[in-house]
């Protein structure tokens, strides 16, 4: 898989990047660590070499799923993770990045973002001038190579570039979940930042496995998705259907038509999970599908009947 540069940053990155919240297990359901391991070596022998994790995935747990997938091919690999929303204060950013290197079993991670903008989840509002001063330094003390932020707005992904250069953004975005385009996204073109989609097959809606009356387990995240309720959900169902004509031709799935659409987007990459090896190897197979310029056009416009009924909330959770 031909890599990509990440934003400005020495850092090449592939389009298809391996997600594993997952494997953190915490909000999901029936997730076995063998599984999540197998399937995370599954993405890299497939040509996904970029794996994108977080502290808040299962308390570290995630990473250091990753790590045991992955250690002995860490030379060959690129780690992006991030710190949570509660542990923006300097000293904090530091210890935590300090623990997702031991997580990760590495002296280095390639990409740290952080997950939340302070305030999230009511944590303590901390300026983003001491966050990135905390940033800067263990990108000076090559403890990271580049820093990224997830969840932010056009206007705080602004302010944080003020103290330092962002080479990532990380929004939820996908066929069905555009909001990212009228708001950071112009900005991230204009200045070279990567966009790092996050949901890119709307948490499992855009593989066209979820039928009408489809009951999510309630701890499972995707039971509050404003995606899988009400209208929105029979919307979707509508634009799955105009879909699968296109994705026949290219005799590709769903889920690799709506991740071939995204990857094609102005420097756009994807973070697609799986629970299992052969999703992952799946997933990879979206970065050989070249669509046509008529197609990319039609598939936004399928893409549409979903997204101009939502409203500005980048927020997929009720």
């Amino acid at each position: 898989m031909e890599k990509r540069s990440l934003g400005t940053s020495e850092v090449k990155i592939t389009p298809i990047l391996m997600g594993t919240w997952q494997a953190g297990k915490r909000m999901w359901v029936g997730i076995e660590d063998a599984d999540s391991i197998k399937t995370i070596r599954a993405a890299y022998e497939a040509g996904i070499t970029t794996i994108d994790t977080a502290e808040a995935y299962g308390e570290g747990h995630s990473e250091r799923i990753v790590a045991e997938a992955l250690s002995d091919v860490r030379t060959h690999v690129e780690y992006a993770t991030k710190v949570f929303a509660n542990h923006l204060k300097y000293e904090q950013v530091i210890e935590a990045c300090d623990r997702s290197l031991t997580n990760l079993k590495t002296d280095y991670i390639d990409l740290y973002q952080i997950h939340w903008p302070s305030g999230a989840f009511n944590s303590e509002i901390v300026l983003i001038e001491e966050t990135m001063k905390a940033l800067n330094l263990l990108k000076e003390q090559g403890k990271i190579r580049a820093i990224g932020v997830s969840n932010f707005s056009g206007v705080q992904l602004a302010e944080a570039a003020s103290y330092g250069r962002i080479d990532s953004l990380q929004p939820p975005y996908s066929l069905f979940w555009r909001q990212v385009e009228q708001d950071a996204l112009p900005y991230c073109i204009e200045n070279n930042i990567s966009i790092l989609a996050y949901s890119p097959l709307a948490q499992g809606l855009l593989t066209g496995r979820f039928a009408v009356g489809h009951k999510f387990d309630p701890t499972d995240n995707r039971a509050k998705n404003k995606l899988f309720q009400g209208e929105n959900f029979e919307r979707a169902q509508q634009a799955l259907e105009k879909l699968r004509p296109i994705a026949f031709v290219h005799n590709c799935t769903l889920a690799q038509l709506a991740l071939a659409w995204l990857i094609a987007q102005p420097q756009t990459n994807a973070i697609a999970g799986g629970r299992y090896p052969e999703q992952a190897r799946d997933n990879a197979l979206a970065a050989q599908i070249k669509l046509s310029i008529a197609e990319l056009a039609e598939i936004d416009a399928i893409g549409r009947i979903v997204t101009d009924y939502l409203d500005d909330n980048q927020i997929m959770w009720d």
